[in-house]
């Protein structure tokens, strides 16, 4: 996005006792600073202080699998066209283990076609509770099969919380920098 921010960080000196608050909870913690959604999220310390708990969780402490907690959030992060978050996930998506060309897929707004299978079910989970708003029977048992009953519950999670976090950043214009592969134009 070249639009201005609409919600960058505020100065310390200009925060609340509320927003000091949250602050020093993310920073103090698995984080370690504070960027990204957590400027506009700023403006609403109570909800900062939820979004932050319920991110924390699914990031670092889900049993789900490195590679599908980054993917699901790349998948997320492609959905909502949120450059943010695609640039900070992607060298973690890398890292943990997805592949370039599934990363380059998705990036492209297609599916990719060499994932691994608890990957593709985990894609195949998020693509289309997003699309209809639901999950069939088939693409469920795949994901139940691949994650358990609690895996299923923290893939939508990763759904819900990486959505409200691209809705914040886009509503903000979070600016996002450079992503050593980049978002394809959305398609809609």
């Amino acid at each position: 996005m070249s639009a201005p921010d609409r919600m960058p960080p505020i100065p310390a000196d200009q925060m609340t006792p509320e927003q000091n608050a949250a602050v020093e909870e993310i920073v103090s913690g698995a984080r370690g600073s504070l960027s990204g959604p957590y400027a506009p999220l700023m403006r609403s310390p109570e909800l900062m202080h939820c979004a932050q708990k319920l991110g924390e969780y699914l990031r670092f402490r889900s049993p789900l699998p490195a590679n599908v907690k980054e993917l699901a959030i790349l998948a997320v992060a492609r959905l909502w066209d949120q450059g943010y978050e695609w640039a900070y996930h992607l060298p973690l998506a890398l890292k943990a283990g997805v592949s370039r060309e599934t990363a380059e897929a998705i990036a492209e707004g297609r599916r990719p076609d060499a994932m691994t299978a608890e990957e593709a079910a985990a894609y195949d989970f998020l693509t289309e509770l997003n699309a209809t708003r639901q999950v069939g029977d088939a693409t469920y048992a795949r994901a139940l099969d691949a994650f358990g009953e609690q895996g299923v519950v923290d893939l939508a999670g990763f759904s819900g919380c990486y959505s409200l976090l691209a809705m914040v950043m886009n509503t903000a214009r979070t600016p996002a920098p450079e992503a050593e592969i980049p978002l394809g134009p959305l398609r809609v």
